[in-house]
C-alpha cells in the first residue's frame, strides 16, 4: 500500500504543521512541515486535518436526491443555524447511510477552507482530503459519554451523532448532561488519527470548486432545489402548508402596506419590503456617524491587540467597518459595546491572514 501523509494544520497560521506518515496502518515518520521550506516534501496522497473549533456538524434526516440537491437541502435545514450567507458556505457529506439513517454533514466557510488550502500549498503539499478535528476522535458509542482529544486549547468532542470542537472552559457546558471521558493516551489518539487518514468520514474539500475558488449558492436555490427533494413527504402536510402560504401573503400584503404608508416613494419597486430594509441597513446609526465612530473606536480599544483598519461612511451603504483581532470571540465582545450605545454590529464577512482574524461588519442602530 502506497503511503498517506497525515497533518495537523496548527490553529496560528504561521506555525509548523505536526505529521504523520503512514504505511500499511503503521506510523513509519513523524515530523514536522515547516512554511516556504526549500525541500518540498515528497508527493503522497496527503489528509489534512483542520482545527473544527469554526466547522458545523450535524447529522440530518436529508431525503433522496443527488448530491447537489441534498447539500441544498442540509444547506436548507441548517439555515436558522448559520450566521454567514449560503454562498459563503461550502457543505461537505459524509458516505451515504443505511436507509432511515441521518447522514453526516459539515458545513465551513469558504474564506476559512481557502485560507486552510494556501496554508497547505505553503508547505507544499495538496490535499487529497480536509478533515475537521471533531470528527477523528473516536465515538463513544454511548449517549451518556462523549471522548475529548485536546488539540492545542480546544477539545474535540465525540459521542454518537455528535461532533464539536469548543473551548476548554465550555466543555461542560457544551457536554451536559452528558460525561466526559478524556483520551490522554498519545498512542491512542495516534490512532485515531491513523484511522482517519485511512478513511477520512468527511471531505470538506468535496465541496470546493478550484476552477473558481468558491462554491456560489443562494438561500432561495437551496430552498427551491431541497423543496424538489421533499414532494412525497409535502403531500401529507398540504393543509398546513396552505394555511402556513395564505397566512405569509397577508403578512406581505400588510408589510407592502406599511411600506407604502411610511415609504411611498419605495412602494412602485418590485420588492418594497426589500427596498425598505436595504434604506434601514444604510440608514445613519442612532447618535449619528460621529457618536457610533466613537463608540466604535471605544470597543475595539476595549479588547487586547484589536485593531481598526478601516472605515467607510457612504449614505447609499451605510457606516462599514474592518477591524483585525486575534481571537473569534473578540467581534462577539466588540459587538456587546456596541449595544450597550445602541447600535446594532452584523458581520458580513470574515478571513484569516496570517494568523490574525479580518472581520468585515456593517454598523447600525439596534433595534
Amino acid at each position: 500500500m502506497k503511503p498517506t501523509r497525515l497533518i495537523l494544520i496548527p490553529p496560528i497560521a504561521g506555525e509548523p504543521a505536526p505529521c504523520l506518515v503512514i504505511a500499511d496502518g503503521v506510523v513509519i515518520e513523524r515530523g514536522r512541515l515547516e512554511l516556504h521550506a526549500t525541500d518540498r516534501p515528497e508527493p503522497m496522497r496527503t489528509i489534512a486535518v483542520a482545527p473544527g473549533a469554526d466547522v458545523t456538524i450535524r447529522w440530518l434526516d436529508l431525503p433522496a436526491g443527488g448530491l447537489a440537491q441534498q447539500r441544498a437541502a442540509a444547506l436548507w435545514l441548517l439555515k436558522d443555524s448559520l450566521a454567514a450567507p449560503s454562498d459563503r458556505l461550502a457543505v461537505a457529506l459524509g458516505p451515504v447511510p443505511a436507509a432511515g439513517q441521518p447522514r453526516l454533514v459539515a458545513v465551513v466557510g469558504l474564506s476559512l477552507l481557502q485560507a486552510w488550502i494556501d496554508y497547505l500549498d505553503a508547505l507544499g503539499v495538496r490535499a487529497d482530503a480536509i478533515v475537521p478535528d471533531a470528527l477523528t476522535v473516536p465515538d463513544s458509542g454511548q449517549e451518556e459519554l462523549l471522548n475529548a482529544v485536546a488539540f492545542g486549547p480546544v477539545m474535540a468532542l465525540r459521542g454518537p451523532r455528535f461532533a464539536a470542537s469548543v473551548q476548554s472552559d465550555l466543555v461542560e457546558l457544551i457536554a451536559a448532561p452528558r460525561r466526559v471521558i478524556a483520551i490522554h493516551d498519545p498512542t491512542a489518539v495516534e490512532q485515531a488519527l491513523v484511522g482517519t487518514a485511512l478513511s477520512p468520514p468527511v471531505n470538506l474539500l468535496s465541496a470546493h470548486d478550484p476552477a473558481r475558488g468558491t462554491v456560489r449558492r443562494s438561500w432561495a436555490r437551496a430552498s427551491a432545489m431541497a423543496g424538489l427533494l421533499i414532494v412525497s413527504p409535502l403531500v401529507l402536510i398540504a393543509a398546513a402548508a396552505a394555511r402556513d402560504d395564505a397566512s405569509a401573503r397577508a403578512d406581505v400584503a400588510r408589510a407592502e402596506a406599511e411600506v407604502a404608508r411610511v415609504a411611498p416613494d419605495l412602494a412602485a419597486g418590485p420588492d418594497p419590503v426589500e427596498a425598505l430594509q436595504r434604506r434601514v441597513q444604510s440608514a445613519p446609526p442612532r447618535g449619528g456617524v460621529v457618536a457610533a465612530t466613537a463608540a466604535l473606536f471605544a470597543a475595539v480599544e476595549s479588547v487586547e491587540g484589536a485593531e481598526l483598519d478601516l472605515l467607510i461612511v457612504d449614505p447609499a451603504t451605510g457606516m462599514k467597518a474592518s477591524i483585525t483581532h486575534g481571537d473569534y470571540q473578540d467581534m462577539q465582545i466588540i459587538a456587546r459595546a456596541m449595544r450597550t450605545n445602541g447600535l446594532e454590529v452584523t458581520e458580513t464577512g470574515t478571513l484569516d491572514d496570517q494568523g490574525r482574524i479580518v472581520s468585515d461588519i456593517m454598523i447600525g442602530s439596534a433595534r
